[in-house]
């Protein structure tokens, strides 16, 4: 069997990050010293979205607010238009607080920001955060899910036939290098009564689409259902993908707000603020998602990340219904589904022990 690397690192899910960071490359027990210079270094480099203490302003006066940095997973996009909604309509200076959304410089700023103290909370992603506390013992702590079921999807040319894992079989798939990707087709593989060594694994980094596209690969994996799939459509390829969910992987939660343990020691009113004017604000989304969306567009940075707005459409639609539904409320926890996540991440040797899936939870009154 190939050799598969070793999860020693942060393992990052989402296929938009395309790459995967460490907290440190020293064994578990990344020490919080580690990660504060980790995070300051960080910090300097993160990009801040100035635009959002406009609202706050025309509310309160910065002297009557609290500032609350959030970090985002990626660049601003459809998934992230609940928090510029609550910022636009005054939600979180309703609350007493002047929220600064900073965009990550490097793709593990959301947990490792959060954990040494150098942001009040950030997205990132369930098996990463499993992974991260269980191995390495980075202090952070769950706040509440955003997207409860994955995004990442197995996506091919329709013309190459592949509907299943088992037409992987023989073929050459595309990802960016991350393990977790690794896992995931293994996973598949092995579902199927097939091995990982059936398929043959290529590194294109952020080249996802072009290398299918240009036919360097058959497939490719860490594409997003609601990002690369809806670009490649709008662009005119004829493309299909498959749920990986259906074929072996487990049904992990996509993105989640984490914050730092000693942030919810000592700030829980703060977090608490956060979460309610955040709901607030995905209820707007709920209710008038293009117009929600159109605060978001008005609020991007064209010059360094801009969006299209038929892609992000899209996106919107894909995304609400994985953001909440008739049985799970946005920002809440479901223990089953980290405890699920965990028992695969243990069984397929990511995590090196058991989880603790109750200490990860952060207890914020409400």
């Amino acid at each position: 069997m190939k050799k598969m690397k070793k999860f020693s690192a942060l393992l990052l899910t989402a296929a938009m990050t395309l790459s995967m960071a460490a907290c440190g490359n020293s064994s578990a027990g990344t020490s919080t010293t580690e990660a504060a210079s980790n995070a300051s270094e960080s910090t300097a480099e993160t990009q801040t979205d100035t635009a959002s203490s406009e609202a706050a302003e025309s509310t309160a006066s910065n002297g009557d607010l609290e500032d609350f940095n959030i970090v985002l997973d990626w660049y601003p996009n459809a998934v992230h238009s609940f928090i510029y909604t609550a910022i636009e309509k005054g939600y979180y200076a309703e609350e007493g607080l002047n929220v600064h959304v900073q965009f990550p410089a490097n793709t593990n700023d959301a947990i490792t920001m959060t954990a040494a103290g150098q942001a009040d909370a950030g997205l990132y992603y369930q098996p990463n955060i499993i992974s991260t506390a269980t191995n390495q013992d980075v202090p952070v702590k769950i706040l509440g899910t955003i997207v409860q079921h994955p995004l990442n999807i197995v996506m091919s040319m329709k013309s190459s036939n592949i509907t299943c894992a088992k037409d992987l079989k023989g073929k050459i798939i595309g990802y960016p290098g991350t393990v977790d990707n690794e896992y995931f087709v293994k996973a598949m593989m092995e579902h199927n009564g097939l091995s990982y060594d059936d398929v043959t694994m290529q590194d294109v980094g952020f080249d996802l689409n072009t290398s299918l596209i240009s036919g360097n690969v058959d497939a490719v994996i860490g594409t997003y259902i609601n990002h690369e799939y809806p670009a490649l459509q709008k662009e005119g390829y004829d493309v299909t993908y498959f749920d990986i969910t259906k074929e072996g992987c487990p049904d992990y939660e996509e993105l989640v707000l984490v914050t730092g343990e000693n942030q919810v020691k000592n700030e829980s009113d703060k977090l608490a603020k956060f979460i309610r004017a955040s709901r607030k604000g995905f209820q707007d989304v709920l209710d008038d998602p293009q117009g929600c969306l159109q605060i978001l567009l008005n609020n991007q940075d064209k010059a360094n990340y801009p969006l299209d707005s038929e892609v992000e459409e899209k996106s919107m639609e894909i995304l609400l219904p994985l953001m909440a539904d008739n049985s799970t409320d946005f920002l809440t926890i479901n223990k089953e589904s980290w405890q699920n996540t965990a028992d695969w991440l243990l069984k397929m040797g990511i995590i090196t022990k058991a989880a603790d899936i109750d200490a990860l939870v952060a207890d914020i009154p409400q």
